[in-house]
């Protein structure tokens, strides 16, 4: 079957390319067997590709991406949660075994993930797709939206109607966030250096938005467009580059999910605002498979569709990799398979 590659020794994301390996097999007692028909993309893709990804980089050269979706071809003995026919997404952390208490790790690095044309799967690594969606809506579910849902409904209190949440950018977290707090009857706020895409965010529900390039102080803005009270939640996308602004953007007794790594900065924030605001700092990465499962319910519930910025060809996954790396778009990028 073909399948994508990124090297051991990879530094660039034009070191990806496009091999052939042996057809999955059969699958073994608890494993389901999965046609791929779509995979997305997530920024902790290019930095696998560049080399940049933790401290010891690949063992060995690697199927790319954590998020995937497809149809269940076959299963194994003692499978009873799917059946062929079934459309399925694959959970961003999979367990290395059949046994309950297996061990986890995620797709993409250091498992092979699912730029491929097929892959088993334990069946605990695996979820039924929303009603009504698309192997590419689907697809874009594992890493982005369930690290979303836990930032939102699962890390401390869950955002409740009336409040404020303040959204970083509008990436595929971000986006998706946006979706759930308004669909929980919060009021979104959204940063961006684009107006077309604060536009484009505006048309999805956000309240209010700020171009941070105009607007340098955003978290002052923030706070004069919530007469000073702040946001109750805060996706954090940029990391350390951010965190400080997002101390004096938060509310007293607020949260902030600190999810992304995407700005830099020299010194760490100080976090005496924080303190003095007896606001709570959450650590999110991704989240498990009961959150998604409950994520997938509240989707259906409120008819939730993913923000889709662009689908690429199997053919042309490299090309989706650069288009990522361009930073242009709004919500997700999708690989056809």
């Amino acid at each position: 079957m073909t399948v994508y590659e990124v090297p051991q020794d990879t530094s660039s994301i034009g070191d990806l390319r496009q091999s052939e390996r042996p057809d999955p097999g059969d699958p073994a007692p608890g494993q389901v067997l999965v046609r791929l028909r779509a995979a997305s993309l997530n920024y902790r893709d290019l930095m696998i590709a560049k080399g940049t990804y933790g401290r010891a980089g690949l063992a060995r050269d690697t199927v790319p991406l954590s998020d995937g979706a497809g149809e269940v071809v076959a299963v194994g003995d003692g499978v009873t949660e799917f059946a062929v026919g079934d459309r399925v997404a694959g959970t961003f952390f999979q367990p290395t075994s059949g046994v309950p208490s297996a061990e986890e790790k995620p797709l993409g690095a250091p498992l092979d993930g699912v730029l491929q044309e097929s892959r088993l799967f334990y069946e605990a690594g695996l979820v039924h797709a929303p009603a009504g969606y698309s192997f590419e809506e689907a697809a874009t579910l594992p890493c982005a939206a369930v690290t979303a849902w836990h930032a939102l409904m699962e890390a401390g209190a869950p955002v409740r109607p009336g409040q404020t949440v303040l959204a970083l950018g509008t990436g595929g977290v971000s986006t998706f966030a946006l979706q759930f707090a308004a669909a929980a009857g919060a009021r979104v706020i959204v940063t961006s250096s684009s107006d077309a895409k604060l536009e484009t965010v505006r048309g999805l529900g956000a309240d209010l938005t700020v171009n941070y390039k105009e607007t340098p102080d955003w978290a002052e803005a923030v706070l004069d467009l919530t007469d000073g009270h702040g946001a109750d939640a805060i996706i954090e996308v940029g990391g350390v580059g951010t965190l400080g602004k997002s101390f004096k953007a938060v509310a007293k007794g607020g949260k902030i999910g600190l999810i992304g790594v995407l700005a830099d900065a020299d010194d760490s924030p100080a976090p005496y605002p924080l303190m003095g605001k007896g606001a709570a700092l959450h650590g999110i990465f991704v989240g498990d498979r009961p959150m998604f499962q409950a994520m997938n319910r509240a989707i259906e519930a409120n008819q939730i569709k993913p923000v889709i910025d662009r689908v690429f060809p199997f053919e042309e996954a490299s090309a989706a990799y650069r288009y990522l790396a361009e930073a242009d778009h709004t919500g997700k990028v999708v690989v056809s398979i």
